[in-house]
């Protein structure tokens, strides 16, 4: 389904809490394939193409984390979905964060995942390298770092039918799109830090042991600028992890989400 150009799909019982499913960079709301039909169990889920990413249209503005915050918003306006909890992965951990601090009124919770924040100087580099050599080649250009970054060894070797719907799909997307958004990956981090005023929701921070690029340091950062947040470090897996084991994923959210709404 289209809706203001952005591609969805909901489901979930229609009088259930909603939970909003936001992917990462390069990525579709495919990412979710694993995860949409536990959690609409018990839940109204939403999953999303970002701008210009799948079947979503490109954007009429240089993408920027307002940019994709409000997007969400047209989009819950367009749904008549009032208030959400959001759940993101890498920079859909990023936006939700902008939503929850843009439209606090309607965010009901955060579940943040493999998402960055305050970098070292070193890895700050890194990532702004990164950014330039996509710029220069296209998604190309850094996709076999990309997917070792993203998956373990053992998961590249036995699993190749994830790993190659990963790589198509990040290599299918706009090579301009695709690149804006990795500098929003870059540096949109620098808005998210100590925010004020804090963001008051009831969050989960998550990430995996060997993750480099959203450290547990990083998810350690975000957890202690909003009061309550808990934290769960998921072991040895890197920055896809939700994709390697899904269930390592869906229990703790699940549990979060039964705190929320127990509250009620």
């Amino acid at each position: 389904m289209i809706a203001g150009g952005t591609a969805y799909d909901l489901t979930g019982p229609a009088d259930a809490p909603v939970l909003v499913l936001i992917h990462g960079l390069g990525l579709t709301r495919a990412t979710w394939a694993d995860h949409v039909p536990v959690l609409a169990r018990d839940y109204r889920v939403l999953s999303y193409d970002l701008c210009g990413h799948g079947e979503t249209t490109l954007p009429d503005r240089t993408p920027s984390l307002v940019v994709l915050s409000d997007q969400l918003c047209a989009l819950m306006d367009a749904l008549d979905i009032p208030r959400a909890t959001l759940i993101g992965f890498s920079l859909g951990g990023m936006i939700n964060r902008r939503f929850a601090m843009d439209h606090p009124d309607r965010c009901e919770g955060l579940v943040i995942l493999n998402s960055p924040h305050e970098r070292t100087p070193e890895a700050q580099r890194l990532v702004e390298e990164r950014a330039a050599a996509t710029g220069a080649g296209g998604p190309a250009a850094t996709i076999q770092e990309t997917l070792e970054r993203w998956f373990t060894p053992e998961f590249r070797a036995s699993n190749t039918k994830v790993v190659n719907w990963v790589r198509d799909t990040v290599l299918a997307n706009h090579p301009d799109n695709y690149t804006r958004h990795r500098q929003v990956l870059a540096s949109g981090v620098v808005e998210l830090i100590r925010p004020d005023p804090p963001i008051p929701h009831p969050t989960l921070v998550m990430t995996c042991e060997n993750d480099t690029g959203s450290t547990p340091a990083m998810s350690q950062g975000i957890a202690t600028e909003i009061e309550g947040a808990e934290v769960i470090i998921v072991p040895d897996l890197q920055h896809l992890g939700l994709l390697e084991e899904p269930q390592l994923f869906l229990s703790p959210i699940l549990g979060f989400l039964g705190r929320i709404f127990e509250k009620d």
